[in-house]
């Protein structure tokens, strides 16, 4: 996976894994919106941001979202990312979301038992995106956030943490 051995991640990668409920479907066949992947980057980013600065955060854009795989109710997702640069108030992450496991449905789409499910492996790569996120100098408490994420950022030469 992407997250595996990469030099670039600022910190740790982070991530949350929930399961796409019947709610959560959107369109015709319990298709996902797409827009339920970014919203759950927002809470990602989030996380991302307490440990760096100690502060939620705000979320400034997307420089890009790709979709790769359908998400349909009934998928268990987990939706991470990390931090790839730290300016002196704003930073730039990488998100993925990945499909780990999903209904059994038989040939006419019912689930199989009422209950079946199988793990995907490995997992499928649904979406992924580069966002930045910021937080004002007067906001950043970095002494109140993960002391790895501090250190990484400033051994790459972030301004905020010079």
């Amino acid at each position: 996976m992407e997250r595996e051995n990469n030099p670039q991640i600022i910190g740790e990668y982070v991530c949350l894994k929930t399961r796409m409920s019947a709610g959560d479907a959107h369109y015709a066949g319990e298709l996902v919106e797409g827009a339920h992947i970014v919203t759950a980057w927002g809470d990602v980013g989030t996380e991302l941001a307490i440990r760096l600065f100690g502060d939620e955060s705000l979320f400034v854009g997307y420089s890009e979202v790709r979709y790769t795989a359908p998400v349909f109710a009934g998928d268990w997702m987990e939706y991470g990312g990390y931090i790839e640069k730290v300016g002196n108030t704003s930073f730039t992450c990488k998100f993925f979301a990945y499909k780990w496991m999903k209904d059994s449905k038989d040939e006419n789409g019912n689930v199989i038992n009422g209950s079946g499910a199988e793990m995907i492996n490995p997992p499928e790569l649904c979406a992924y995106g580069t966002g930045t996120l910021m937080v004002a100098k007067h906001l950043q408490r970095p002494e109140f956030g993960d002391p790895k994420f501090a250190a990484d950022a400033k051994a790459a030469g972030a301004k905020a943490f010079a």
